[in-house]
């Protein structure tokens, strides 16, 4: 079993940049995963932001945030990031990343659903300020 453990949020001004950090602890020696970062929004509870496959670093984007949203990771830290650019109002709220093991057939799929990730950070708050 692996927990997730967010951190990086806090407070920007408009036009700023943030990066928000995942680490996945636990044992993970021998397996892959979908990495998922999500957010809240006004029309979702749990809106997909952007995902990675650790196996290859496989990244998936929703178009409403391809642009200034890019995900990656640091594979010998257990770590995925959340790079945030040109960050707006509409930016604030809280930013959660989930986990869930996967392969390379079903990664496609999984790795975009936010129901089918299990493991969960607590989430960190963003703030931008206009």
């Amino acid at each position: 079993q692996v927990h997730l453990e967010e951190s990086g949020g806090g407070s920007v001004s408009t036009g700023g940049s943030m990066r928000l950090s995942c680490a996945v602890l636990g044992n993970t020696e021998g397996r892959v995963y979908c990495i998922g970062w999500f957010r809240q929004t006004p029309e979702e509870d749990c809106a997909w932001v952007c995902s990675l496959f650790t196996d290859g670093d496989v990244t998936y984007y929703p178009e409403s945030v391809k642009g200034r949203f890019s995900i990656s990771q640091d594979n010998a830290k257990n770590t995925a990031f959340l790079s945030i650019n040109d960050m707006r109002p509409e930016d604030s709220t809280q930013y959660s990343c989930a986990a869930v093991k996967n392969d390379r057939k079903n990664s496609d799929y999984v790795c975009r659903r936010h129901m089918l990730y299990n493991q969960w950070g607590q989430g960190t708050q963003v703030a931008v300020s206009s």
